[in-house]
């Protein structure tokens, strides 16, 4: 049976958080994060409050067929679906490329102060 690594206790501290709050990386990672997820999530609220007023006051425009017995609602419901996927794919592909490599850079800063 093998050890486990152990970490040299030492005598430090934990992390200063404030200071890394307050630090220009953090502050370039919660403005990638922001810019990001702010504009799609306004944009997939009036993109769903768009389909649900459409839904309520405009019964005829929903209920026009586009293809034998699928109509404008179902084709913008299923619609619903596919931007939520797509929206979610997308938001990973661009936390693996700019937001995890700079989480981790902070990340192994305040492990290699600690």
């Amino acid at each position: 049976m093998s050890a486990a690594p152990t970490t040299d206790p030492g005598t430090h501290g934990p992390p200063d958080y404030i200071q890394v709050q307050s630090s220009e990386e953090f502050d370039e990672l919660r403005r990638a994060h922001r810019s990001f997820a702010f504009p799609l999530t306004v944009a997939f609220i009036l993109w769903y409050l768009g389909y649900v007023l459409l839904s309520s006051y405009a019964g005829g425009l929903m209920a026009t067929k586009v293809l034998g017995h699928l109509n404008v609602a179902f084709v913008l419901g299923l619609a619903q679906f596919v931007t939520t996927f797509l929206i979610a794919w997308w938001y990973s592909r661009h936390a693996a490329a700019k937001l995890d490599p700079k989480a981790e850079a902070i990340k192994s800063r305040l492990e290699g102060d600690a």
